[in-house]
């Protein structure tokens, strides 16, 4: 579904991220995963070895436009273009209102909006340059629903899809579509160290009757990367399991 396309993964190293790394080589991509820092992006390297020379890594500041351009540039360079960003990145929070600091705040905005912007920017301005291509961003269900503590989180998603909605409207004039997948629970390293009971009374609650897999994300990720979503653009797609519906 993907041959000859080239793709950036943010927060590619693990989880959701390696996910859709995996998927989009499975489907004939050239990807490039970025991580916080070389070791983690070594170490995932080190298990997709069987792809060769169609996967590299990078590990730019997220946050900042100059190294965030010239690693995206790197990865044209290498593979001739740019045709997929998956700002997958993200942190998340549980802190209580009350004993939120501002910098926690901030750390969270930066890494869930403001990488996503600085990113969506770099990415854009290639892909405006030749011809089009996809920006898909990682949003949440909690951007609808809210979650009891770590505020941070639930706000910092609903921003993404307020970026995601108003890219859609500014870049599809240069045939660069823009979606956002919202994923519900998800079989993470998170939810993977819940203990059991903990995690089966989760599952009890989601109508399918089990949490989301990694491969459940990826496979939304696939589809809207692909050209069978050649005419979907600005919208958040919830890959939920119809928890909270």
């Amino acid at each position: 579904m993907l041959k000859g396309k080239t793709a950036i993964v943010t927060g590619g190293t693990r989880g959701i991220g390696l996910a859709i790394a995996r998927k989009y080589l499975d489907n004939g991509a050239n990807v490039a995963i970025a991580g916080s820092r070389q070791e983690t992006v070594e170490k995932a390297l080190a298990g997709l070895t069987e792809y060769g020379e169609r996967v590299t890594g990078i590990w730019p500041d997220l946050c900042d436009p100059a190294a965030v351009a010239e690693a995206f540039e790197q990865v044209r360079a290498r593979f001739g273009r740019l045709d997929i960003l998956a700002n997958n990145a993200g942190i998340s929070s549980r802190t209580s209102l009350y004993d939120y600091t501002l910098d926690e705040f901030r750390k969270i905005m930066d890494v869930n909006v403001t990488a996503v912007f600085v990113c969506s920017q770099a990415a854009a301005r290639i892909m405006k340059a030749q011809g089009g291509g996809v920006i898909i961003n990682t949003s949440s269900m909690v951007a609808e629903y809210g979650q009891p503590s770590g505020c941070g989180y639930p706000i910092s998603k609903f921003a993404v899809n307020g970026l995601t909605r108003s890219l859609a409207r500014e870049l599809a004039k240069d045939h660069i579509r823009v979606n956002a997948v919202a994923p519900g629970v998800t079989r993470t390293d998170m939810v993977s160290a819940l203990p059991p009971e903990l995690a089966a009374r989760i599952a009890a609650g989601i109508p399918l009757g089990r949490v989301g897999e990694p491969e459940d994300i990826a496979n939304a990720y696939l589809f809207l990367a692909s050209d069978q979503a050649d005419y979907v653009t600005g919208v958040t797609l919830r890959v939920d399991g119809a928890a909270m519906t």
